[in-house]
């Protein structure tokens, strides 16, 4: 067994002594903590800045998560030598997250519509986020969000935040769109050079819109959808794929595909608005009417990790408040620490109100990545759809086009 593995099992052998011999008194050292039946939780993983790193970490990573602005400085701090395999979308790192049984990487920036599938397979390791100082500036909202805690067990890290925004070209699209009509419906005049995310969450996208074009449905959420809601947004979004010039899932292909000029008008990351005025495209991208998706990242440690020591330095150094507002200004999206906002807003001045940072409110109103799940999350019962019934459904969507 490796290190790691010896400490958790001695770890677990002193605690059933613990429990023999009888003690009622509340308190205890850290480790395990409680869930939500009360009975003892998963030994948590904390983070001890005199612990020894291995010398290596391996992560899955979003494209432009790990740059060496942010990376290098890291190693030279923890001696840990970073190797990363991008990650295209969530399913592809569910997938790499367990591979040899996790214990190929070490830890994955799981967006929420993979966090909740890695912490029921039982590929992730609880963490005790009270051992890292930065937490207690982290947005208050995303302390213990549903896509990373379960049962009152934090299952990582929170980082980067962001909307998925409709972004245009200005030369072409005119008027300038303010709904999300402009690609869903069989009118628009941009059908051919209409683009959209290649994923199943994408789904989301389509009953967001039809919450407020068709409320007779009774969507109230966009993640939790019965067999006949589900249906309604599959249709549209086979309308939506007839009209689809290319969809996207590296974001450069959306960069690339707008400075071609074979795209003009589609869902964006604010990294690839951002980078594709930079290619001096002549775009903008907004918060149409009918509201937006998004996303909230998590750093999550493999529970079999190889190096768990430099994931959890890694994880510390990520919640910094200077590394995020580095991360957000290369990246485009938002902090999830507080403290970055000051920084943020002084470095990006107007420019800085795009990010919300901070923002409680506006992220509220922010329909989040989450896996769907047969149990809808109201009276209804476990009638709603899973994501495999949603995988599914992409694959007929696609075929469509």
């Amino acid at each position: 067994m490796t290190k790691w593995m010896r400490l958790l099992a001695l770890l677990s052998v002193l605690t059933l002594v613990l429990a023999a011999c009888g003690g009622d008194e509340e308190g205890g050292g850290g480790g395990g903590g409680e869930t939500g039946g009360g009975e003892t939780g998963p030994e948590l993983a904390s983070y001890d800045p005199a612990a020894e790193g291995e010398g290596e970490l391996s992560l899955i990573a979003w494209p432009g998560y790990t740059e060496d602005d942010w990376v290098k400085p890291f190693e030279q701090e923890s001696g840990c030598q970073v190797t990363v395999k991008p990650g295209n979308t969530s399913d592809e790192m569910v997938n790499l997250m367990r591979q040899q049984g996790g214990s190929l990487y070490d830890g994955v920036s799981a967006s929420g519509d993979a966090s909740n599938r890695l912490i029921a397979n039982g590929d992730v390791a609880g963490i005790d986020v009270d051992s890292f100082p930065d937490y207690m500036d982290v947005m208050e909202s995303l302390q213990s969000p549903p896509h990373n805690t379960v049962d009152g067990v934090h299952y990582g890290v929170p980082y980067m935040w962001g909307p998925n925004l409709l972004m245009y070209n200005t030369d072409v699209v005119d008027p300038a769109p303010t709904s999300w009509d402009v690609t869903f419906e069989a009118d628009s005049p941009y059908a051919g050079k209409i683009t959209a995310y290649d994923s199943p969450i994408f789904i989301a996208d389509a009953a967001m819109y039809l919450m407020a074009h068709n409320p007779d449905l009774g969507i109230t959420d966009p993640y939790e959808l019965t067999q006949e809601q589900l249906d309604a947004a599959v249709e549209l979004l086979k309308q939506q794929a007839s009209m689809v010039g290319k969809y996207w899932a590296v974001y450069t292909d959306e960069i690339d595909g707008f400075a071609s000029g074979d795209m003009v008008v589609g869902t964006a990351w604010p990294v690839n608005w951002q980078y594709t005025k930079a290619e001096k495209v002549p775009v903008e991208a907004i918060i149409p009417s009918e509201g937006v998706t998004g996303w909230a990242d998590t750093w999550m440690m493999s529970s079999n990790a190889p190096h768990p020591n430099c994931m959890l330095k890694w994880m510390e150094y990520t919640l910094r408040s200077d590394v995020q507002t580095q991360v957000a200004e290369w990246y485009g999206a938002t902090p999830s620490n507080t403290a970055s906002c000051e920084q943020l807003n002084a470095d990006l001045g107007e420019d800085a109100a795009a990010y919300h940072c901070g923002d409680e409110e506006f992220l509220s109103s922010v329909y989040l990545w989450k896996t769907p799940l047969p149990t809808c999350g109201d009276d209804r019962g476990d009638v709603c759809a899973d994501y495999s019934a949603w995988t599914n459904a992409w694959t007929e969507i696609r075929g469509a086009g």
